[in-house]
């Protein structure tokens, strides 16, 4: 059955708690967010401080006004912290001296351009990690940001204006913001401050300004923007309904949920789910349910899945794998937790008339969730089994099923005179459980059949016919062949689910195993060889691990057992790949399929570490299982080769 969600979870109310916990002592952030230089986000930051300057003790640590008159009029009142100076190759900089803010302990310090790189010598070499420290000491910020600086738009900020920019903020710092404000001005009014020259250009666009504050460039952005803002808020209305275990339906914006079952055409799904969360300007989903049967779905199904969950994250959707015994329950509870407005499902074969398709069971529990039903494609053909079948599951299952009910027979006739004909029953029983457990559904359906026939032929007088003569024995035959049946499904369940923890139980234990060795680990060499075993033994494959050169981040290295083993020019630039872009590559991806090995990025929340590889045969090929635990092991190897390379770097 599956659990229960009207009311948040224990996991739900332990992140909730430790969440809280944290909060406490620690300081709020609010991030003026523009899409581009000289939207006036200084300005909107300083009102926004002058209002609580009254009520609130507010410090300026580090303002650009760049001269503006405007601007500084605004800084009059305040009280402005002298900034550190430093000297960095002949040069004067000055930088926030975050010593001075931390002495003089404001309620609420102005830290401008949260992206800023620091100078040479600063205790953090980012400014968003300077504001970090301010927080944890209970302080709140008020600081600004462009959207082309956040991290995971990088690239997209790159494909819009053909500039790539260097500075950037994690978006983990995006998402821990208290609030965020958007500042907005429309593009032709910027490009005219832009010609008379009241914007100041940024070293990394100084060059190229021209075509960065080109009309169409702006508008992109400006959507951009507005998306973020749009999204941090629409987490914290998600974060609300949690906290206050509502679950009911708020349509405020669309948000589409695609239901990937066995055996529907899934890419054609995925394409027809993205073109309608185009129209509707919505976000979407895929969620694909792994329950006890799974372990049976052939192979070419797993595959098909997997393609189709690739496709929709490429295409921008969020992915999500569920484990649970009830599948319809499963996709409703995730889809009204996350306060999905429309479920996308393919259209449901012929159902029997005692159990309802899935597609169907959605329906009836949707409510007030709209139910999209799309057709087409290619679907599995008619009789086509979507799972392998199990030890037993051919004849030779049915065979030994019927062998069970003979013996049990022969052991009844031995048991006739000394046991009622009740009693004897349970040998029948007992013969139906073990054929659901060894072989089956099937063979134990038909194992009760014959079971309830020879009982009542042999046990139930008047013998050697299928006449009875007292009517409680009747009840005795009916039960007989209820029961089974029952037994029948339950045990044969309970056999898929054993199989299905059991592998769990393996990951589980691969991934305990990889954490000691890294806990015992204590230099860069033993971190990689702990890696590269673990992974091998696990996976079957061949590892290798990349990192960046300390000199250059842009080249890989290879390093761990695998020094002084060369790779082609072609593996190297699928790894380099993969490292820039944080994305995997390589064997049964788009990027540089050709390749002989499939690339995981190793990636924090801070950025990209290194890349790992799974050697690959040609034309070989990764389970689902094997895909999710590569990962699962890349994450863990990012954030323990994270903890230990800023010691290798400075040693």
């Amino acid at each position: 059955m599956a659990e229960d969600n009207s009311h948040p979870g224990p996991d739900e109310f332990l992140a909730l708690a430790e969440g809280e916990k944290s909060q406490k002592g620690h300081g709020k952030l609010k991030i003026f967010l523009g899409y581009a230089p000289g939207v006036g986000k200084t300005y909107a930051m300083l009102e926004a401080a002058r209002q609580r300057k009254n009520d609130t003790d507010v410090v300026v640590a580090c303002v650009e006004t760049h001269s503006r008159t405007e601007t500084d009029a605004l800084l009059e009142g305040f009280e402005v912290l002298p900034r550190k100076i430093m000297m960095y190759q002949g040069t004067t900089l000055s930088e926030m001296d975050i010593d001075a803010v931390l002495a003089r302990r404001p309620q609420l310090a102005i830290v401008d351009n949260l992206a800023h790189d620091n100078a040479a010598g600063s205790r953090h070499p980012k400014r968003y990690q300077d504001v970090e420290e301010l927080l944890a000491s209970g302080i709140d910020v008020y600081t600004t940001l462009n959207v082309q600086h956040i991290e995971s738009g990088r690239n997209v900020v790159a494909q819009i204006t053909n500039v790539w920019v260097r500075q950037t903020v994690p978006d983990s710092i995006i998402d821990s913001a208290d609030e965020i404000e958007l500042v907005d001005l429309p593009p032709d009014e910027l490009i005219k401050r832009f010609k008379e020259g009241k914007i100041y250009v940024p070293e990394q666009i100084a060059a190229v300004t021209e075509q960065f504050f080109h009309k169409g460039n702006l508008i992109a952005l400006r959507e951009l923007t507005m998306r973020t803002a749009a999204k941090h808020v629409d987490e914290q209305a998600i974060a609300y309904m949690k906290s206050h275990a509502i679950h009911e339906l708020w349509p405020s914006t669309e948000r589409l949920l695609l239901f990937l079952g066995p055996g529907s055409a899934g890419s054609h799904l995925v394409r027809s789910t993205r073109r309608l969360a185009h129209e509707l300007a919505a976000e979407w989903s895929v969620i694909y349910v792994e329950t006890p049967e799974s372990v049976r779905l052939l192979p070419e199904q797993l595959d098909r899945i997997m393609n189709s969950l690739r496709l929709a994250q490429r295409l921008g959707a969020k992915i999500a794998t569920i484990q649970g015994d009830d599948v319809a329950t499963t996709v409703i509870d995730y889809a009204r937790v996350n306060n999905t407005t429309k479920i996308i499902m393919a259209k449901a074969p012929k159902a029997h008339l005692f159990s309802p398709s899935v597609t169907d069971q959605i329906i009836r529990q949707s409510e007030n969730i709209g139910i999209y039903l799309v057709g087409g494609g290619e679907p599995t053909k008619p009789g086509k089994s979507l799972y392998r079948k199990i030890s037993g599951d051919g004849w030779q299952g049915y065979l030994l099923g019927l062998g069970l009910v003979v013996l049990a027979t022969l052991l009844g006739n031995l048991m006739h005179e000394f046991f009622t004909p009740t009693t004897i029953a349970m040998l029948y029983v007992l013969c139906v459980v073990i054929s659901a457990y060894r072989w089956g559904l099937g063979p134990a359906i038909l194992t009760s059949v014959t079971s309830a026939l020879a009982f009542e032929f042999f046990h139930i007088p008047p013998y050697l016919t299928f006449v009875v003569g007292d009517v409680q024995y009747l009840f005795t035959l009916f039960a007989l062949l209820l029961v089974g049946g029952v037994i029948s499904y339950l045990a044969t369940r309970l056999h898929r689910q054993s199989e299905l923890a059991s592998k769990r139980e393996c990951q589980t234990a691969a991934l305990y195993a990889l954490g000691q060795d890294l806990a015992t680990s204590n230099d860069l060499d033993s971190y990689i060889l702990a890696i590269m075993k673990r992974a091998k033994d696990t996976l079957g494959h061949d590892v290798m691990v990349f990192l960046p050169d300390a000199g250059n981040r842009e080249t890989l290295t290879l390093y761990g057992a695998g020094r002084g083993i060369t790779v082609s020019n072609s593996e190297l630039a699928a790894a380099t790949w993969a490292f820039q872009h944080r994305r995997p590559a390589g064997t049964g991806t788009d990027t540089m399929p050709d390749t002989k090995a499939r690339y995981i990025p190793l990636v924090t929340a801070r950025g990209a570490v290194g890349v790992i590889s799974l050697s690959m045969a040609e034309g070989g090929k990764i389970t689902t299982q094997q895909e999710r635990l590569l990962e699962a092991y890349a994450d863990l190897a990012a954030v323990s080769l994270e903890s230990i390379l800023p010691k290798r770097e400075t040693g």
